[in-house]
């Protein structure tokens, strides 16, 4: 019998469950697990030395390394960056192979659908923690409440990744647990979504500003700022008739507040360049003088903006600069527990009458290589791979995780791994 075979590309910050599970699985099942990436110590140091994993250190631009890869695989993982993925989406359409990956369904994946049908592929996207395990226990409710012939009026879901309040000891009640520069630019193409039947856009510059409070049961109030493009959604979700539907990023009040800040002073900017000939870290925080006062000068002292050292040499926009700051001063301790927080808020009438569901969930870490941001973002992918190589998930085109098929089976392991939500009517 032919070893099957699953193929990982990347193994970064959040691969790093992802990798223990499909460790386990493969010598459960006598599979081969490839890992590739850049930094091939980085793959030793996380499947220590196992039987059923080979690391390769891989370019990922090199077709024929990577396509030779492609080529060995039964399902292929990407946990790259996201402008990588479309790469290895034409060689898995190329050599018929599966794909998941955890992040935004784009254009150019969307471009390759007519041959994914055509090759009785599955390609699964947003199969990470936020878009994947909204969708699937979102999707879940929905289903419920539309089989008992509820009609949904209001659909909120907020998602956070913070750090658990035994780790909580900075200003900003943040520290970084997966992709810095993913958090630099958070927020960057603004956000649009419905609320009480009317539309609402909001440019970057304003989306930190007076964010929405959520009382999150175990945590406490926190801030809510818009995600991306709520709107794409209704149709996945077949929510039409909702009056209100948004997407949320969760943060800590006193953050939103400090960002807010940032952002109004340019200082998260990535596409000016600037001349950083003996900048300090002062004379590049200037702008943010004006926009500062008593409650959130504490915020900006603790990352260092007013310090008089020189800025990075390699920094070539205010971005690179503000990331270098929460690079270092928002860092992960080893041993930091971070926070997943999730919560869904539903609306809807059955046989006239209002109803409210609200389901979260809070996912704690156990340390910073172990984060319940890399449980909740690598768990689903290597669920959904095992699946696949079980003949379990018989689902084929392009897909979001929005259906039972997929998440049913997704939502039950989760749950065996202690990943579940608490669902409460009110």
């Amino acid at each position: 019998t032919i070893l099957k075979t699953i193929v990982l590309f990347g193994a970064g910050k959040s691969a790093t469950v992802l990798i223990d599970y499909l460790l386990k699985e493969s010598a459960v099942n006598k599979w081969k697990f490839i890992i590739a990436d850049a930094n091939r110590e980085q793959i030793i140091s996380k499947t220590n030395n196992s039987p059923f994993a080979e690391a390769i250190a891989l370019d990922i631009n090199d077709e024929f390394e990577r396509g030779k890869l492609i080529e060995k695989a039964h399902v292929v993982i990407s946990m790259m960056p996201p402008n990588l993925h479309f790469l290895i989406a034409k060689d898995c359409v190329e050599y018929r192979k599966h794909l998941l990956t955890a992040s935004y369904l784009d254009d150019k994946m969307k471009s390759l659908q007519n041959e994914i049908n055509h090759r009785k592929l599955l390609f699964l996207c947003e199969m990470g923690l936020d878009p994947g395990i909204d969708h699937m226990s979102a999707m879940k409710l929905i289903d419920e409440i539309k089989a008992m012939g509820g009609v949904i009026t209001s659909f909120k879901s907020h998602c956070g990744g913070l750090i658990a309040p035994e780790s909580d000891n900075n200003p900003w009640h943040y520290k970084i647990s997966w992709n810095p520069k993913n958090v630099v630019l958070a927020g960057k193409s603004g956000a649009i979504y419905k609320e009480n039947n009317v539309v609402i856009n909001k440019p970057y510059e304003s989306l930190f500003n007076q964010c929405a409070e959520v009382n999150i049961e175990g945590v406490g109030i926190l801030a809510a700022y818009p995600n991306r493009d709520s709107l794409s959604y209704i149709a996945i979700y077949k929510l039409s008739k909702a009056n209100t539907f948004i997407r949320t990023t969760l943060r800590h009040i006193a953050f939103c507040k400090g960002w807010d800040a940032i952002v109004k002073a340019g200082l998260s900017d990535d596409t000016t360049a600037i001349d950083i000939e003996g900048l300090t870290f002062k004379k590049w925080s200037e702008p943010i003088t004006i926009l500062t006062n008593k409650s959130n000068r504490i915020l900006f002292d603790f990352l260092g903006f007013f310090e008089n050292d020189l800025v990075p040499v390699v920094a070539k926009s205010n971005a690179d600069i503000l990331q270098y700051l929460l690079e270092t001063r928002l860092l992960m301790q080893q041993e930091d527990k971070d926070l997943i927080v999730m919560q869904h808020e539903i609306e809807y009438e059955l046989d006239g009458i209002k109803q409210v569901i609200v389901s979260s969930l809070l996912v704690k870490g156990e340390d910073s290589l172990r984060t319940a941001m890399a449980k909740t973002v690598g768990l689903p992918l290597g669920i959904a791979a095992t699946l696949i190589l079980n003949g379990n998930l018989k689902q084929r085109g392009l897909h979001l995780p929005t259906s039972k098929n997929i998440y049913l089976p997704v939502l039950a392991e989760l749950d065996k791994m202690g990943i579940n939500f608490r669902v409460i009517k009110k």
